[in-house]
């Protein structure tokens, strides 16, 4: 199961660059043999801080198969939340690590995006550090929005079929536009790099390494670039800094960091299985501390059932490490095609995960009983017998021979026929219309007077 740690909404994933490049390995394996598509983000304090104001950049951040930790005021929140073993894996470091990995295993990569002639560039460089790597199509859209952009572009990395492709759009956009078409590229991972190709290709310089590590590199790149940086800096430090004391403060005034408050064992009883769900209650606390026993009777009740509830009645708090792993855990029941729901949450708990933004990721229920009864609702829906499926032998222009037509339609599906005695009630009016146009419209009478030019009323003559 994933290690996640959730900072203001966004899971982020506690690994260092060689975990993360054997990862990389697994989702290029599985997507060879099933086709599947595996989202990697590289989140920043700006990815955080847009993502605050844009539900559909947050909801892809926490559908996504890896995020990694870009900045390092996202390693520093991590420590303050009491993940000291977070590491910063960059866009910047991954790349050329993933391409002397791609050439060591004989992984296919692609390109895309930059300002025009960087990209090439950068697929020169990294040919020349890695011979043997696999370099299948570089291309440079020109600048515009995702719905603007060639339908080629597309077309040419399906055609190509890379086993990692490289885009470089920013945020938000690349990571929009690789969920866009991850159902449709069947790429086993697409990556989104913001302005790695730039530093690829020395358009753009890197901090030193000590300044890397001391987490200046943002002075460094706002001496080079001031006119472009300066309000992204100044909006992220007052937004990424402002909300995540909330959260901060949240977390610690329950006491949930380091030993400041005993840790109870949770959950306290074994899975229990009604219906084909399993139910998790939950007692106490879940924290850092003792979250390895959940994670053991979670993963126990996956094996038997990918329909999971936890039952939080009698739950105390969740820290930011327990919110990662039920965020882990959604998604893989929900990649095992069931749900995960969360019942009978208390308020102060309750309150926490609407403040980090993760109230419409969950599936949060009022008791355990509503959740049974839409399980049960669903899973009849799903069991429900279909109808048997066969091909007509006439033309589609020609109507069906009798046999084949229904004899009747159900009651259900008929409609009554109303007759010129069965008409729906009129509305009640005041008086009659004095005038031949508003009397021939059939509407109430105007609250004041018609002014429109009454025709006299011509006597019948009998022919």
């Amino acid at each position: 199961m994933r290690k996640l740690l959730v900072i203001l909404g966004i899971p982020i994933d506690d690994l260092t660059m060689p975990e993360a490049l054997d990862r990389l390995d697994d989702f290029v394996r599985i997507g060879r043999a099933t086709g599947k598509s595996h989202q990697v983000a590289t989140v920043n304090a700006d990815f955080v801080v847009k993502a605050l104001d844009d539900p559909e950049l947050r909801g892809i951040l926490q559908e996504a198969d890896m995020a990694t930790a870009d900045g390092m005021p996202l390693v520093w929140g991590a420590r303050l939340l009491g993940v000291n073993r977070a590491g910063r894996v960059t866009g910047a470091d991954m790349v050329p690590a993933l391409a002397e990995r791609a050439s060591q295993r004989g992984y296919s990569l692609y390109l895309l995006g930059a300002a025009p002639g960087v990209a090439a560039r950068a697929a020169e460089i990294l040919q020349e550090r890695y011979p043997a790597l696999q370099i299948v199509g570089v291309v440079s859209p020109p600048f515009g929005s995702i719905f603007e952009m060639d339908p080629a572009i597309a077309e040419g990395v399906r055609a190509a079929k890379p086993d990692i492709l490289l885009v470089a759009f920013g945020n938000p956009k690349q990571e929009k536009w690789i969920s866009m078409h991850s159902r449709t590229l069947h790429v086993p991972v697409m990556i989104g790099v913001g302005g790695t190709f730039d530093f690829i290709a020395g358009i753009t310089q890197r901090a030193p390494v000590w300044m890397q590590r001391s987490g200046l590199e943002w002075l460094f790149r706002l001496i080079q670039e001031p006119k472009r940086l300066w309000k992204r800096y100044v909006v992220d430090m007052i937004g990424f800094g402002g909300f995540f004391v909330r959260q901060w403060w949240a977390l610690r005034g329950r006491g949930c960091h380091g030993s400041r408050a005993p840790s109870t064992a949770l959950p306290t009883a074994q899975a229990l299985i009604v219906a084909g769900a399993a139910i998790l209650p939950l007692r106490g606390r879940l924290d850092r501390v003792n979250q390895a026993e959940f994670v053991r009777q979670a993963e126990e009740a996956l094996q038997l059932t990918p329909y999971i509830i936890l039952d939080m009645t009698r739950a105390e708090f969740l820290d930011s490490t327990a919110l990662g792993t039920l965020v882990s855990l959604t998604k893989r029941a929900r990649e095992a095609g069931g749900e995960l729901w969360l019942a009978a949450v208390p308020e102060q708990v309750l309150k926490v995960v609407g403040m980090i933004r993760l109230d419409r990721f969950f599936e949060i229920r009022a008791d355990v009983a509503a959740v049974l009864a839409e399980y049960q609702g669903k899973a009849g829906r799903l069991a429900r017998p279909r109808r048997p499926s066969w091909t007509p032998s006439w033309s589609p222009r020609r109507p069906p021979p009798r046999s084949a037509r229904p004899t009747r339609r159900p009651v259900a599906l008929r409609r009554r026929r109303r007759g010129r005695h069965d008409r729906r009630p009129r509305p009640m009016r005041r008086s009659r219309p004095s005038c031949s146009p508003c009397r021939a419209a059939w509407m109430p009478a105007p609250r004041r007077p018609c002014k429109k030019k009454r025709w006299p009323r011509w006597p019948r003559t009998r022919g």
